[in-house]
């Protein structure tokens, strides 16, 4: 079981930033072929119905990176350098439809100017939107 105290806002975007910066290299490898060989942008006046399965695919690398890192370890590498952890309420590892919800409820979280993971100061738990919604939490580990 994890213990540990409920993780802030700064923390939880300094840990985003760290993911979004792997998450770059990993999107502009996938991206190679059709923008660098192909030498066009993947746009729909161009490539039409291909385009969007071009976009489907980034998210889905996006959602691979989150839900399989939170699944193995409950940890991103933005995670593990913040000390965070994504956890079940009772400290437990969280599988893989908790994970699926949370990364779904999370990618509508952030956007609107990080509204949906501010609430957590409003929360009683500490617990941000997604969090709720997906019966999860994020804590900082404390040193032992």
């Amino acid at each position: 079981m994890i213990t540990g105290i409920s993780a802030g806002f700064g923390r939880r975007f300094a840990a985003l930033i760290y993911d979004s910066l792997l998450l770059a290299a990993l999107l502009m490898v996938y991206s190679y072929v059709p923008v660098v060989i192909l030498n066009h942008a993947v746009l729909a006046e161009t490539y039409g119905g291909w385009a969007y399965v071009y976009q489907a695919g980034l998210i889905a690398i996006i959602g691979a990176y989150y839900i399989l890192n939170w699944i193995r370890s409950g940890q991103t590498l933005g995670m593990r350098a913040w000390r965070l952890r994504a956890v079940t309420p009772l400290g437990k590892p969280i599988r893989g439809g908790a994970a699926l919800l949370r990364f779904c409820c999370g990618f509508l979280a952030w956007p609107p100017a990080g509204l949906g993971v501010l609430w957590l100061y409003l929360d009683p738990d500490h617990l941000a939107i997604h969090d709720r919604l997906s019966n999860t939490r994020v804590v900082h580990l404390t040193r032992s």
